[in-house]
């Protein structure tokens, strides 16, 4: 069984050494980034071995991944005709994507073992600087691992959840890129903001080339984003480490079900549980 210490280069990113000036430096300099734009990217955090077998791993699932061919706005919802027909809420683009569920993802294999290992969790909400900080209660998508093919992107969208991890684990030959507008719903929907970026007309986006075992933390809910289309044979694997400010939250039915092809009854009994009234 592979080890946490040789999957997570724990001296560039001691995250389990939470007093020492490694620790420290890392969280000053992952809090300005997030303050600077709600995204910050620690380059190299999993060792060779750990990229090697985190594909691995994700080769062996691929097939349990759920594919959908489809139209979306940016908040996942429905179209709603009682709104101007150029509102963002009534913008629909193409996706063409794949999520493997949580539930395929054993709790000794490498993925498992990253997400506990010991100071993971703290690391991160130190880096947030949240008092109120729990893992995803999700039985689907705690953790999960995005896997696009060639024609394949993500268009637009705000993510449910208040903070994104992710991990880089396969690029694809060719595209990819994370594109992303910080920050723009930080303080409402700015709906004025939104529509410039989905019109190719905004000067807030940014774009990032992640390279695998790159760790990024990103304020999804927050700043819309997209990964831009992809070429080649080789497929992207992305891990997706999920993070909430209140306990017992999951996924809303209608958008599990868009995204992982099931729902569970969990998913209905604690629908609505959420403290703001962003559309998604």
């Amino acid at each position: 069984m592979t080890s946490q210490s040789h999957l997570i280069d724990l001296d560039q990113y001691p995250v389990h050494q939470r007093s020492s000036k490694t620790y420290q430096s890392l969280l000053e300099q992952v809090r300005d980034d997030l303050a600077t734009d709600g995204c910050s990217v620690l380059k190299g955090f999993l060792t060779a071995a750990g990229v090697k077998a985190l594909c691995k791993e994700a080769d062996e699932v691929s097939g349990q991944g759920h594919k959908s061919f489809n139209s979306t706005n940016p908040y996942f919802s429905k179209d709603d005709p009682t709104l101007a027909a150029d509102h963002p809420a009534r913008q629909f683009f193409d996706r063409s994507n794949a999520f493997i569920s949580a539930d395929n993802f054993q709790p000794t294999g490498p993925l498992r073992l990253i997400h506990d290992t010991k100071g993971f969790d703290g690391f991160i909400q130190d880096c947030l600087q949240e008092e109120q900080f729990y893992r995803y209660a999700d039985p689907l998508a705690d953790v999960i691992v995005n896997m696009a093919e060639e024609g394949n992107g993500f268009p637009w969208h705000f993510d449910t959840n208040n903070f994104t991890v992710t991990l880089a684990i396969q690029n694809a030959e060719c595209g990819g890129a994370f594109e992303y507008a910080p920050n723009i719903r930080a303080g409402g929907e700015n709906f004025e903001e939104v529509s410039r970026v989905l019109a190719g007309t905004s000067d807030k986006v940014k774009s990032l080339n992640l390279e695998p075992g790159d760790l990024q933390l990103f304020r999804g809910r927050y700043s819309l984003h997209r990964v831009a289309p992809l070429t080649g044979n080789r497929p992207r694997y992305v891990a997706i480490f999920s993070y909430v400010d209140q306990p017992d939250m999951v996924g809303a039915p209608e958008r599990t079900e868009q995204l992982y092809g099931k729902v569970l009854p969990i998913h209905f009994e604690r629908a609505g549980l959420r403290a703001d009234t962003y559309l998604d």
